[in-house]
């Protein structure tokens, strides 16, 4: 199943024929609208939508991207990892974390697939992630259990000004990963069920149509199940709660010389089995769209 959230709603669609269903007019109410009212009854949500076999691509109304919210618009809590793959640690110049580094990106951040990328500062970076959606709350929780807590995956974008994240003498990670529209989450949610392997996913970043990220899923230092254990040991994960799962090396503050974005660059992020996120950067006092 793939299901979004369209102008504040819940939907189920269909990534070939980009239509969709509405869940709550689908359920007669007893889902939604909204896609937080859906994550928090995600397992009865599941059931009901095996048992309607909803068919969008049959019956549903058409979509266009740039309608869609991130997945899961509301989280009560985010978190962000770094430095979870190997050669992004090397090209950071850092050694390999023994426990996950977590920070968040908070909601304000928060996107649709597709849209504008408001510049705030000249050191604007790249960071293509995947997303995990939590789907039931989770204490506690076993790796060997994990994944039956994970509502599904999306792809993100971990946009990162540098200056202000590293400024000090404590460094900033979660304010300078936080301008408005620095966390474009989608274009769908995707359950694992639908993708052949979920824990090995091919994960790409393009700039201008040059591919500056590319690497695999499976080159996590810590998985998601590793993720959910460690981080469900400190505290509950609750249903629609994100995680940023960590970035691939080739990230343009890494680059010698550095490599920033700048006006009228084109970023492309994709993920093998759920879509593409497109943003345009723009000066930060352009008209809003």
């Amino acid at each position: 199943m793939r299901i979004a959230s369209r102008a504040g709603r819940a939907v189920v669609v269909s990534a070939e024929t980009l239509t969709c269903i509405d869940v709550a007019d689908a359920s007669a109410g007893r889902f939604g609208p909204r896609a937080a009212q859906v994550l928090d009854a995600w397992a009865e949500f599941r059931a009901w939508a095996a048992e309607a076999a909803l068919d969008p691509a049959a019956d549903g109304k058409p979509f266009a991207l740039d309608e869609l919210d991130a997945p899961s618009p509301e989280p009560r809590q985010t978190f962000a990892i770094g430095l979870n793959y190997q050669d992004h640690a090397d090209e950071s110049g850092l050694a390999y974390p023994e426990t996950p580094p977590t920070f968040t990106k908070w909601v304000g951040s928060f996107a649709g697939p597709v849209g504008e990328l408001r510049l705030p500062a000249e050191t604007v970076d790249w960071e293509a992630e995947l997303v995990v959606v939590i789907g039931a709350r989770a204490e506690g929780v076993a790796a060997a259990d994990a994944w039956s807590y994970v509502a599904g995956l999306t792809v993100g974008q971990d946009y990162s000004e540098r200056t202000l994240q590293l400024s000090g003498p404590a460094p900033q990670f979660s304010l300078g990963k936080s301008y408005v529209g620095f966390a474009p989450q989608g274009p769908w949610l995707v359950t694992p069920d639908e993708l052949a392997d979920p824990t090995s996913l091919a994960i790409e970043c393009r700039v201008n149509g040059e591919t500056v990220q590319k690497s695999k899923t499976d080159r996590l230092i810590f998985s998601i199940p590793a993720l959910i254990e460690r981080l469900s040991a400190v505290l509950p994960l609750l249903p629609g709660d994100v995680i940023f799962t960590g970035t691939p090396a080739g990230v343009g503050g890494a680059r010698k010389p550095p490599r920033f974005l700048h006006v009228g660059d084109v970023v492309e992020t994709t993920i093998e089995g759920i879509g593409q996120l497109r943003q345009v950067c723009v000066a930060s006092d352009s008209p809003r769209s």
